[in-house]
């Protein structure tokens, strides 16, 4: 790695009186972590304390403050660049991590996604309209009756079926059993359909678990993968990712909310930029508290030119229903997955159907 800077901006909450000494604070904070009067060899002084960049005023005691760091002190390696970039800053309860500007050697060093929106929709076919994908729930039920809700969902022409993410490896539905029965049932309905419907199994655990996980789905020949980077950590994110060559790798948000790190640069920066090739996220007006610019910001951050990166495909998700898909394509435009779940699901019997409606109004709106 070069000695350019890292520029990570916070938003600070703040007296006005005291947001120069707190903006020094987190440069000292997140860069050499005691005072300076402690610091006697001039290049540490020089090349590594952090430096307070720009403070900007962005309302009623909130500050952006933007602080440069040493590339010196995050190598290209997951865990300590989040370190480096919010590791202590992050126990101070008014201070958020909202933007990174990297040098490009770290886009060449951690890859992006291998596939990308592009190669997933080389991967399905799927080319002039926006893409759907569904999970597979309730928590609780056998592999055999997921693979019948899967078969289903393939035979009504969702393109991306996922677990979801908190199906593991229970005893009600071990990892091994529930891919075998789901990756057929979704093989079938494609050769009889001649789709091509990718199924994401939820991979998780330790590093060696995942690793066999892996393995097992390159046995079923399984398109894909979702894991959750915050449940697994970042660095196991990234080092699954880069094995798990060929096939589609989709981040799951789980967790997230618990970071003070603004959702468009975790979601939408950070997870492009250690592999993921779709990101799922709560759009906007579901379960979940997101607003509207947030999910902009988001997608904008996920597929929007970055230094050479492929896109990564945006998946808004969260309690969305059918009845708002012209909406939801309005806002985003065709490039992104619409995920619809709970709401397809309580069509129970009548699934099938309601996924081809899915799918027909995803084809009516998304050209």
């Amino acid at each position: 790695m070069t000695d350019d800077r890292i520029i990570a901006t916070y938003r600070v909450t703040s007296e006005p009186s005291r947001i120069a000494d707190r903006a020094q604070g987190l440069a000292i904070e997140q860069s050499v972590e005691c005072p300076l009067d402690a610091i006697g060899d001039p290049w540490v002084r020089d090349a590594i304390v952090g430096r307070v960049a720009l403070i900007d005023q962005i309302g009623a005691g909130r500050y952006a403050v933007r602080v440069a760091l040493a590339a010196a002190t995050a190598p290209a390696e997951p865990g300590q660049l989040l370190n480096m970039l919010f590791g202590n800053a992050s126990i101070q309860p008014d201070v958020a991590l909202v933007d990174v500007e990297l040098p490009p050697a770290y886009l060449a060093a951690f890859g992006g996604p291998k596939l990308g929106l592009d190669g997933i929709r080389a991967r399905t076919g799927v080319h002039r309209r926006a893409l759907t994908a569904s999970a597979l729930k309730p928590q609780g039920l056998a592999p055999a009756a997921l693979a019948a809700i899967a078969r289903q969902l393939a035979e009504g022409g969702v393109d991306l079926i996922k677990d979801d993410h908190g199906l593991a490896d229970q005893a009600y539905s071990p990892f091994a059993a529930r891919i075998a029965a789901v990756g057929r049932a979704v093989d079938a309905a494609n050769q009889a359909s001649g789709r091509r419907a990718l199924y994401a199994p939820h991979v998780s655990g330790s590093l060696d678990e995942m690793r066999r996980q892996l393995d097992l789905i390159r046995a079923e020949t399984i398109p894909a993968l979702m894991m959750m980077p915050m449940i697994v950590g970042l660095s196991n994110f990234h080092v699954i990712a880069r094995e798990a060559e060929g096939l589609v790798v989709l981040a799951h948000p789980a967790l997230s909310g618990a970071t003070r790190i603004a959702p468009p640069l975790l979601l939408g920066k950070l997870f492009r930029l250690l592999g993921a090739d779709a990101t799922v996220f709560p759009h906007a007006g579901g379960r979940f508290a997101y607003t509207p610019e947030t999910c902009r910001a988001l997608a904008d951050a996920a597929r929007g030119d970055w230094g050479g990166l492929k896109p990564c495909l945006p998946v808004p998700a969260g309690g969305i229903a059918i009845d708002r898909v012209e909406e939801l394509l309005s806002f985003y435009g065709r490039d992104v997955m619409l995920l619809i779940g709970g709401s397809l699901l309580a069509a129970r019997e009548n699934l099938g159907a309601e996924a081809a409606r899915f799918v027909a109004e995803v084809a009516a709106h998304g050209a």
